[in-house]
């Protein structure tokens, strides 16, 4: 895992070359257990 800094206050979820949560398009940041979720945690 590693963290890549982004412009416009994006903050996305990306697990092997796929999107799995945008902050611009969902308009929030995930919870903690969304993330878990989203990694596989």
């Amino acid at each position: 895992m590693k963290l890549v800094k982004s412009k416009n206050g994006a903050f996305e979820i990306t697990v092997d070359g796929v999107l799995k949560f945008s902050k611009l398009k969902e308009g929030r940041f995930p919870s903690d257990a969304e993330v878990s979720q989203v990694v596989g945690g």
